[in-house]
């Protein structure tokens, strides 16, 4: 980092990939005029999840794996607010940056799309249980007529109401439509914040062929309807949202974000995508790790480097380099499994230990 970066409030670069939590959060550098939104009402700040951070990141210092050009490239995104498209093999790291940049940035929560085959785009910006909430009208309504009951005397209408405490004020409040309508990751992230949300939408080159076009609309105009909201009397209404316990107000059924959030979406290279997709999102490429910087990683995430772990590191590295097919999971999977309580590395564990390194390619 160069003395200019360090001591001018106005760097354009914010991101430095050392993954340690600031004390105070740094300020993003404003967005361009095209990338401005001014959605309504300011939600509460999200909150934080160390737990899932540390999980990826593990409890040590991070080893950087972004070289300088990786660096400005997330830079960029967070500038220009454009998604990160981030490709690789599988298990190098790329779900992990999302986490790298929500705390090193002070973001927050992160919030995980985890795309299938089936997934669509409503999947992420919100669910409507329309069933819970037919029932609950159904309740509502028999509420009503068992309080009618109280009013007429009905004796036995009056018993089965009292009985079955029906016949409470409470229950004579219509059941709100906000009650029934859950925002997914990508509804949650498109809320209006003070700070951006970091949004996670994980292997997406195993959706449906339309969902990247799907998707387009809403990363140009951070903006989304809910029609059901739309179509109802009230003009706010307050919904649940993909974080724990979280409530957000909904004005008019319309949600557009006031910080377009932080979008690392990540492929594993098994498709292409439209280049109108392409167009909006700034590709990074990411690669296997170096020697040193396994074991860094190895000692970060186990906040030591047992004896063994420099073997485990080079017979990885070199079945990566003979071309197959491993994650680094497996790595401290192996590293792990050698350091319990009277594993022996030789014999029959030796077996265990190539079965952990397994090259994911041949599938088994």
């Amino acid at each position: 980092m160069s003395a200019h970066e360090q001591t001018s409030p106005n760097g354009w670069r914010v991101f430095h990939a050392t993954g340690r939590a600031p004390a105070v959060p740094p300020r993003l550098p404003e967005p361009p005029p095209w990338r401005r939104f001014r959605g309504e009402p300011l939600q509460p700040t999200p909150p934080d999840d160390p737990q899932a951070a540390q999980r990826r990141l593990g409890p040590g210092d991070i080893t950087p794996q972004l070289g300088p050009d990786e660096i400005d490239i997330v830079n960029a995104a967070l500038l220009l607010r454009r998604p990160l498209l981030i490709t690789g093999p599988p298990g190098v790291g790329k779900s992990t940056l999302a986490y790298l940049i929500s705390r090193e940035l002070g973001l927050g929560r992160v919030l995980e799309w985890n795309i299938v085959s089936r997934t669509a785009l409503r999947d992420g910006l919100y669910v409507h249980d329309a069933m819970g909430r037919a029932q609950a009208i159904a309740a509502w309504q028999a509420g009503l007529r068992d309080a009618a009951a109280l009013e007429t005397g009905d004796e036995d209408l009056t018993e089965a109401a009292v009985n079955t405490g029906l016949a409470s004020r409470d229950r004579q409040l219509p059941p709100f439509l906000g009650d029934f309508i859950t925002l997914g990751p990508l509804g949650t992230a498109l809320l209006p914040y003070d700070r951006p949300r970091v949004l996670l939408v994980d292997e997406l080159d195993k959706s449906d062929i339309d969902l990247p076009n799907d998707l387009l609309h809403v990363l140009e105009n951070g903006s989304y309807d809910v029609p059901e909201l739309v179509r109802d009397a009230a003009d706010t209404a307050r919904v649940h949202t993909s974080d724990p316990g979280g409530h957000a107000l909904v004005r008019g059924g319309r949600v557009e974000c006031r910080e377009f959030p932080v979008v690392v979406i990540t492929s594993n290279g098994e498709r292409e995508f439209p280049a109108a997709f392409r167009r909006r999102c700034l590709p990074l490429e990411m690669r296997t790790p170096t020697r040193e910087q396994l074991l860094a990683m190895v000692e970060g995430h186990l906040g030591t480097r047992p004896q063994g772990t420099e073997d485990l590191v080079n017979l990885f590295v070199q079945r990566v380099q003979a071309g197959g097919t491993h994650s680094l999971d497996q790595l401290l999977n192996a590293v792990q499994m050698t350091t319990a309580g009277g594993f022996q590395a030789d014999g029959d564990g030796r077996k265990l230990v190539e079965m952990l390194l397994r090259d994911l390619a041949k599938g088994r």
